[in-house]
């Protein structure tokens, strides 16, 4: 009999080694190297050893092939169908990462109790390895427990197991024969003829290939829930996210009530699509129009707060982003960010104190993004910008401003990305001025209803945001 093999598997990139290291040479994390022990490999002729998506697999026509485009299992949820591109594509498998408590699971037992409710949408399988049938079956009761009526009538097409061994999963969907399967989580799975435990590099690349293989093979839909590391990352190997068709992420702060479901890969519709939930006690509950949820408590004419239209994927958003100048206390002035870049902070307060002399080499900067969003883009800057400017000279922006624009290091103003569809999304929500950066070719008209002011630098864009005389509020 061949002697196991020991080797040692990096948990966040997947490096193997042949011996123990107390730091990977890959990423450069510490305490990050797993042992693992792999037995000999069955033989290739055998039936064990052979794998593929079907045996008697073979070549066709593309004309042959039957589906379209509309070839989708509808979703109720709309946020969720946007996301996912329009429906859930037969055959494919989804990958949905967040950090521990977001609601992933909420989400899905949440959808799959919608869809199972109709007979149209076939047999459902909840496989869980971290809760019991009866702790799902609770969890199921509280979600509906908004509407009586819907107790007394539980879904009868939505299947509950718990099970963890990946043969044993697999023999559960042949037995109920599912249209869509859901598996939480990859990281509590397992194959038995693979000596390491379950969560390894190895496991979870192993058992996403086979239940990749289930999918392309049978048709049945797969959705894996993955847990998120310390930094922000589905946990296990890269190779998980190229395994499968669709990747997305639950984020949002966990005391926030919003949570945003992001789509970061797609191979059947748009990438870095967004849809937008409120965490409620009866789950997860869809807001139809983002822009107005996170504008309502907003206080108008108060000192550094702007209005900045900010695109996910394809939506825009109105997102209300605040900034606060103090002195210092200690010897170097502090730049704090929340939902916005470190060195785009750090860019703008540069400029603001170079190019138009406000002294905050002694102010502490404060800015936050009200919701708990994340702001990446430099169509933000200008927003960033005006409420630290209007901070510091305490006087408000004007209450029906919004601001877009990238700052250059010269204090200009750069153009934006889909400017016209940030501004029909302010003027829907009453919003009557933009300050935006100067065109240099005339083309389309501004969309009607909102007043457009172009501005060439951020020192004009300053002076038409801010209020002219503090005593107008």
């Amino acid at each position: 009999m061949a002697k196991p093999e020991i080797r040692y598997v990096c948990r966040l990139c997947g490096r193997v080694s042949a011996r123990m290291m107390g730091r990977c040479p890959q990423c450069g994390e510490y305490d990050s190297m797993d042992e693992e022990i792999l037995t000999p490999e069955p033989p290739v002729n055998s039936k064990k050893g052979q794998r593929g998506l079907s045996i008697q697999s073979k070549p066709m026509r593309l004309q042959e092939i039957e589906g379209g485009l509309d070839d989708r299992i509808p979703l109720s949820m709309g946020e969720f169908a946007r996301v996912l591109g329009g429906g859930i594509v037969p055959g494919s498998i989804v990958l949905v990462g967040g950090d521990p408590g977001i609601g992933k699971s909420t989400l899905l037992l949440q959808m799959t109790m919608v869809m199972a409710g109709k007979t149209d949408h076939g047999r459902i399988l909840y496989v869980s390895g971290e809760e019991s049938e009866k702790q799902i079956k609770m969890r199921a009761l509280r979600l509906l427990a908004a509407d009586e009526r819907k107790i007394k009538s539980l879904p009868e097409d939505l299947f509950l197991v718990t099970e963890t061994n990946l043969d044993v999963i697999l023999q559960h969907i042949t037995a109920v024969k599912p249209d869509i399967v859901i598996i939480d989580s990859i990281q509590t799975v397992y194959m038995p003829e693979i000596n390491s435990s379950a969560g390894s590099v190895t496991q979870v690349r192993e058992c996403s290939s086979r239940l990749r293989e289930l999918a392309k093979s049978s048709g049945i839909a797969v959705f894996v829930v993955g847990h998120v590391t310390k930094e922000g990352v589905i946990a296990g190997p890269r190779v998980l996210e190229h395994i499968v068709d669709t990747v997305l992420y639950l984020e949002g702060d966990r005391y926030q009530a919003f949570r945003l479901l992001r789509s970061v890969k797609n191979r059947f519709g748009p990438t870095s699509e967004v849809g937008v939930f409120e965490m409620r006690g009866n789950g997860m509950v869809e807001v139809l129009n983002p822009s107005e949820a996170f504008l309502a408590e907003r206080m108008v004419n108060v000192p550094g707060s702007a209005v900045v239209v900010t695109m996910e994927g394809t939506r825009p958003l109105l997102v209300e982003l605040q900034g606060l100048t103090s002195p210092t206390q200690f010897g170097n002035a502090r730049r704090t960010p929340n939902g916005v870049d470190f060195n785009r902070l750090l860019l703008v307060a540069a400029v603001l104190t170079r190019r138009l002399g406000l002294h905050l080499g002694e102010q502490d900067i404060f800015v936050n993004v009200v919701g708990g969003l994340r702001i990446d883009e430099p169509a933000a800057d200008l927003a960033i910008a005006v409420a630290i400017a209007s901070s510091m000279k305490d006087i408000p922006v004007k209450a029906d401003a919004v601001l877009l624009g990238e700052i250059g290091l010269s204090g200009e103003l750069r153009w934006v990305s889909q400017l016209e569809a940030r501004l029909k999304e302010a003027a829907k929500l009453g919003f009557k001025t933009a300050i935006v950066p100067r065109r240099i070719r005339r083309g389309e008209p501004w969309p009607e209803g909102i007043n457009v002011v172009e501005a060439r630098s951020l020192r004009e864009a300053i002076q038409f945001a801010l209020i002219a005389d503090k005593k107008e509020n």
